[in-house]
């Protein structure tokens, strides 16, 4: 049967399964599927399906498998990395899990939650604090990404450093996989040593492998005390010193260890209305950190906190510091840390990059880095941020003042060659949290070694012989 024949023929079968709630083709209805959140990406796609329930994903993955035809997951489409948008041939299918909403059950006694996947990460840590519990995986678009699309990309976030990323807040999953089957593996154990960790694949592979429908999600004691305060620091070898400190001093109650750098604080304070500087003088680097304790009425963490930073500024390692007195307070610090990526788009194009090196290397990381970026475009404004308590950094790139944006982004791969051989050289990531996507396949095959690469690709062919599912991602 001809290609293009038994494409329309599955896309009708495919329209009749989900029906009218499930189905879009309206080239305007259809935008925001087709579109990377910062713009780099405009695919096509020949139609945008909706499934209601896991058993609709699996018939219409079952019938897009017989056919041939490319299906392209996508929860939230949050991504940074071009992984959920479909390419620009239009050969491919957008299947969404959006409508998947249910939070199948909340067990508080046993710390865990079952939820399907296009469940609002917000939603889920609401239904979590309903339960008196906390769900801790916490980033800028949780309001709008969806937490299949988390796990796809082992979202990671402000709170790793003491809880984990989206690999290790999840149990268990539901998926359907690329020839139609349902993998049921919705298990609630902490222990279960009977054979291969599968839910490990597919966590992180970015729908390359199969459609997460639901997963069990790890609960945890929800915080009662949280003390946060915005400090500035000598350097930032001072802010881990500062950090292995804290972190002995609380009985590592330290939920974020976050840097700042003055130049991001400074485009925030000119592009986010209502926000305000701290601290009365000017400093270069800033760290915001967060204790918290589930223990009611624990005064004694904010105690430590204060002593700890005390005795900080009498060595020198903290310059000044403001501490949040209220919830308004708390807000009004994170508000700063969480509006660096929006604020920067005010400063014109900006090159980004997600990467990780083990946390003591980071002084390293940061100077050797942008020695090279600077020499390589002259009046490059280095904006370099992110979750200092696990290594991440997000290490971006703003155009010169008055500088031409098309340039700029036009010498993206070379940049990111510079930052990332940084990197692997000291041991370190090319994609801490945001993953790979489309951006970084090909950087992928150049760092990863053969033997990882062949193992990535066998596991690939084994269970996407076809490649119908999200092709061109990854490997």
């Amino acid at each position: 049967m001809n290609g293009g024949r038994s494409h329309d023929d599955a896309l009708a079968r495919i329209r009749d399964l989900v029906g009218p709630r499930g189905w879009v083709d309206d080239p305007a209805e259809m935008e925001t599927h087709l579109v990377e959140w910062r713009g780099r990406w405009h695919g096509r796609a020949r139609a945008v399906v909706r499934p209601g329930s896991t058993d609709e994903v699996a018939a219409v993955v079952r019938v897009a498998a017989d056919a041939g035809l490319p299906i392209v997951p996508q929860a939230g489409n949050t991504s940074l990395c071009g992984g959920s948008v479909p390419g620009e041939d239009g050969r491919a299918i957008v299947l969404s899990v959006s409508r998947l909403t249910r939070i199948r059950e909340v067990d508080a006694l046993d710390y865990t939650m079952t939820v399907e996947a296009g469940c609002v990460l917000a939603e889920v840590q609401r239904a979590a604090a309903d339960a008196d519990r906390l769900f801790p995986l916490s980033l800028a678009a949780e309001g709008t990404c969806e937490i299949g699309g988390n796990l796809s990309t082992n979202a990671g976030g402000v709170h790793v450093l003491r809880y984990g990323n989206a690999r290790q807040l999840c149990l268990g999953l539901e998926v359907v996989l690329p020839d139609g089957r349902i993998w049921d593996g919705l298990r609630r154990l902490r222990k279960d040593n009977t054979g291969y960790a599968l839910r490990e694949i597919f966590l992180g592979a970015e729908g390359t492998l199969g459609i997460l429908t639901a997963a069990v999600l790890k609960l945890f004691p929800r915080p009662r005390v949280r003390w946060v305060v915005l400090a500035a620091v000598r350097d930032v070898s001072a802010a881990l010193e500062l950090l292995s400190r804290t972190r002995s001093a609380t009985g590592d109650a330290v939920s974020s260890f976050e840097l700042i750098p003055r130049i991001a604080l400074e485009y925030v304070l000119a592009h986010i209305p209502g926000t305000v500087d701290p601290l009365r003088a000017r400093y270069e680097h800033y760290i915001l950190v967060e204790l918290d304790s589930a223990v009611d009425g624990d005064l004694g963490l904010a105690d430590r906190g204060q002593k700890l930073f005390e005795q900080a500024v009498a060595d020198g390692l903290v310059l000044d510091a403001a501490v949040a007195e209220s919830e308004a307070q708390i807000a009004a610090l994170w508000k700063l840390r969480e509006s660096v990526s929006e604020a920067q788009k005010g400063e014109g194009a900006s090159v980004k990059h997600d990467v990780a090196v083990p946390v003591s290397r980071v002084p390293d990381f940061l100077d050797e880095a942008t020695q090279k970026v600077e020499a390589e475009w002259p009046g490059v404004r280095v904006v370099a941020f992110g979750h200092l308590g696990d290594g991440n950094i997000h290490f971006n790139l703003s155009v010169a003042k008055g500088g031409d944006d098309a340039a700029f982004l036009a010498h993206w791969e070379r940049f990111s060659r510079i930052v990332h051989d940084v990197v692997v050289s000291m041991n370190g990531s090319i994609a801490a949290e945001h993953g790979i996507g489309r951006l970084k396949r090909d950087d992928l095959s150049h760092y990863k070694s053969a033997t990882e690469m062949d193992l990535m690709r066998t596991l690939k062919r084994a269970l996407d012989p076809k490649g119908i599912m999200n092709p061109g991602r990854v490997v």
